[in-house]
């Protein structure tokens, strides 16, 4: 579903517990970029929702259809109906974060209806995206490696194609990103070009 008049609709995903961090930065200046092109956009901060993980009851196996009656009964059609979904989250243990992991995991549901039940899309020639913003303290090469993992089959349980990242190695301060000589001007560059 698009947004108002034919906008494009943008959902971004605050992953991190800490509020006001890096990565809610970046998403915020990605969501204001997109903003600036014309697009509507929406906020799920994960910390703020009550919800369970995934208890792997395969429930969903037969019905495509999570069991379980909380937050995020809120947060599917959200993520269905936007054509951008934008995901933050910082790097814990070389993966994303808690709160991140079990939105992720809850989305079996939907990958079970479109793996395993074989629905077909609502609107097949609709082009969905995916985008990832994340940063970590360590400056590994590997460091983002296992998040990418994850949240590219994410983004694909919700047909969206992976369209890009912004991935910044050691940041750890809160705040610290703005110390980045770019990193915020390009977060807001790659919100107006996501949605043009």
């Amino acid at each position: 579903m698009r947004g108002r008049k034919g906008t494009v609709k943008v959902l971004g995903i605050f992953g991190s517990p800490r509020r006001g961090g890096n990565t809610d930065l970046l998403l915020e200046a990605m969501l204001k970029g997109a903003e600036e092109a014309g697009a509507q956009t929406e906020r799920i901060i994960i910390s703020k929702l009550t919800f369970s993980p995934c208890i792997e009851c395969h429930r969903c196996d037969e019905t495509g259809e999570c069991v379980l009656h909380d937050d995020m009964e809120e947060v599917y059609p959200k993520l269905l109906e936007a054509d951008v979904i934008i995901l933050a989250s910082p790097i814990f243990f070389y993966g994303v974060t808690a709160f991140a992991k079990a939105l992720i995991d809850r989305v079996q549901s939907l990958w079970m209806k479109k793996y395993r039940r074989k629905v077909p899309r609502k609107n097949p020639r609709r082009m969905k995206r995916g985008f990832f913003i994340s940063a970590g303290a360590t400056k590994g090469a590997k460091l983002f490696d296992g998040a990418l993992l994850t949240v590219k089959y994410f983004f694909d349980a919700l047909d969206a194609d992976f369209a890009g990242q912004l991935l910044f190695r050691g940041v750890e301060d809160k705040g610290g990103i703005r110390n980045h000589p770019t990193a915020l001007r390009d977060a807001f560059g790659a919100g107006k070009t996501l949605v043009t």
